[in-house]
């Protein structure tokens, strides 16, 4: 089995010197949005907004083409492009906004506020995914793993791949539509089975994993970092073991995603014996956008020539309002037009169909050069009751600080912007189950936030009166998200809490006062 471990090395270092990897960047994706639009160029959209007209700007040298494209074509969020395009697929119409049918759709979570959202699922977008989860196995060469590591089993933890069938479409979870389409050289390595993978059950799916664990040689773990950290206690309480090395010896990475990994990282720590190398993701319901390329580093390359056009809305007041929504006229740029150190929220054009979509996410540039990003956040999950513009970003380092001050591990927090008096309040929930004072978490998260951001130090001055924390096991966020439907594979749970949203949360809590 050494041999086939060597091999399979071996032909990832072949391929990866095969890869495209030196494109310049605005090359790379003119001629992906280039593709897209001969492709689409007969669907209604493309009709429309008449895609051969932005097409005949391509053979000049100059960005006409972008100035075009963008000219001819508005921005969507999902509500807009749902009402005008997308319901037409949900009835079976073809040639909307893509060639051909679509029958697959990816539901969201549904984090931000509302219900979950329909996102078509191409064939195109499939095999567009799946050659970038192979490009994130090649960049494991760039790391000094032993041969045996190549022939252990990856664990996947995602959603059911039991999917819905209403007799035009399937409808689920994105990792149960692509898990379901693997390639057949893979499924030797994948864990947990198609058996257990299709079960809808997300307690019953845990127990199932933890009864067979000890049968499995894991040497990769995959999903969001608050549902393995549980499975994983789950599997030491089990078995009365330290740690989860005790049952899967060869456990040496981690591939994660959807979530800041920070906060969960000294919890998760906890339960192993030695360290694991952890690899980023950026794999969203609408696509594979970016994943980690190099060993000892937090930022993520995005994938340029794959399925995926990008353009970048500079996240500031001028384009957004103070609800995260955007202002009209706002300003677009395309990839060879950003600056490093700004945060923008994405725009991207796909080749499932969706066209200058607003995704919602807000990223940032570490590196022109090599199209290297962190995310930061939310257009939505960011708190400005007066102001005081608190990103994502500003939240995770604050909780971060939090856990290096006391060494404590808080694996779960969210913020609600309430009122206090005729002026305004922020307030916390954190989830721990180590011991710490209130009070004096209160203080400190006040005072790491005053120094992380200038504007939420100028409001504690002025309209933003008080900062208040309640300490919550860990569990309670777990029993919420159960019940909103919101349990397990790719959920996870909002950092700013808003809407409906932030009146389920606090109806739950009222209702469960007798919750330790």
């Amino acid at each position: 089995m050494a041999i086939l471990g060597t091999l399979l090395k071996n032909g990832i270092r072949l391929r990866e010197s095969l890869e495209q990897e030196y494109g310049a960047p605005e090359a790379l994706q003119k001629n992906e949005l280039k593709k897209f639009l001969i492709l689409a160029s007969k669907t209604q959209i493309g009709q429309k907004y008449r895609f051969k007209e932005i097409l005949g700007e391509f053979k000049k040298d100059d960005q006409a083409y972008y100035d075009v494209f963008k000219k001819n074509i508005p921005i969507y969020d999902y509500e807009k492009i749902y009402t005008e395009w997308w319901h037409k697929l949900r009835e079976g119409e073809p040639n909307v906004t893509w060639p051909g049918k679509v029958k697959y759709f990816a539901l969201t979570s549904g984090t931000s506020g509302g219900p979950s959202k329909y996102i078509p699922v191409t064939n195109r977008m499939v095999n567009a995914i799946r050659k970038t989860g192979v490009r994130q196995m090649l960049t494991l060469s760039k790391y000094d793993l032993p041969d045996h590591m190549f022939n252990k089993g990856i664990l996947m933890l995602g959603g059911s791949t039991d999917l819905d069938f209403n007799g035009t479409y399937f409808s689920g979870d994105l990792s149960g539509i692509t898990i379901k389409q693997l390639p057949v050289w893979f499924q030797r390595f994948y864990k947990p089975g198609y058996s257990i993978a299709k079960n809808r059950n997300w307690g019953e799916k845990l127990e199932q994993m933890v009864e067979i664990a000890p049968q499995w040689d894991i040497g990769i773990i995959v999903g969001v970092p608050a549902w393995l950290q549980i499975l994983m206690e789950k599997i030491i309480e089990r078995y009365q073991v330290k740690t989860i090395h005790d049952i899967w010896p060869n456990l040496g990475i981690f591939v994660h995603g959807g979530v800041f990994f920070e906060p969960y990282k000294k919890g998760f720590e906890k339960l192993l014996k030695h360290p694991l190398i952890y690899i980023e993701t950026y794999l969203a319901s609408e696509g594979f956008l970016a994943f980690q390329a190099f060993p000892n580093r937090k930022s993520m390359r995005l994938v340029l020539n794959n399925g995926i056009f990008y353009e970048f809305i500079p996240f500031n007041r001028k384009n957004f309002d103070e609800n995260g929504e955007m202002k009209a006229g706002c300003q677009t740029l395309a990839i060879h037009e950003i600056e490093e150190g700004f945060d923008y929220a994405l725009l991207i054009t796909t080749c499932a169909g969706a066209w200058r979509y607003l995704i919602g996410d807000v990223i940032r540039f570490v590196s022109k050069d090599s199209s290297e990003i962190i995310i930061t956040g939310r257009t939505k999950h960011f708190l400005s009751l007066c102001g005081e513009h608190l990103s994502v970003d500003n939240l995770n380092k604050a909780v971060q600080a939090v856990e290096e001050k006391w060494d404590i591990s808080v694996q779960e927090f969210t913020v609600l912007g309430v009122p206090h008096g005729n002026l305004f309040a922020h307030q916390w929930y954190i989830g721990t189950d180590d011991p710490i004072d209130e009070s004096q978490l209160t203080t400190f998260l006040d005072q790491s936030l005053i120094q992380l951001n200038d504007d939420y130090a100028t409001e504690r001055k002025h309209a933003l009166k008080e900062i208040r924390v309640n300490i919550l096991p860990v569990r309670v966020f777990y029993d919420w998200m159960r019940s909103e439907g919101k349990e397990g594979g790719q959920n996870k749970f909002p950092r700013v809490l808003k809407g409906p949203k932030a009146d389920s949360w606090r109806a739950f809590l009222s209702q469960n006062k007798d919750l330790p």
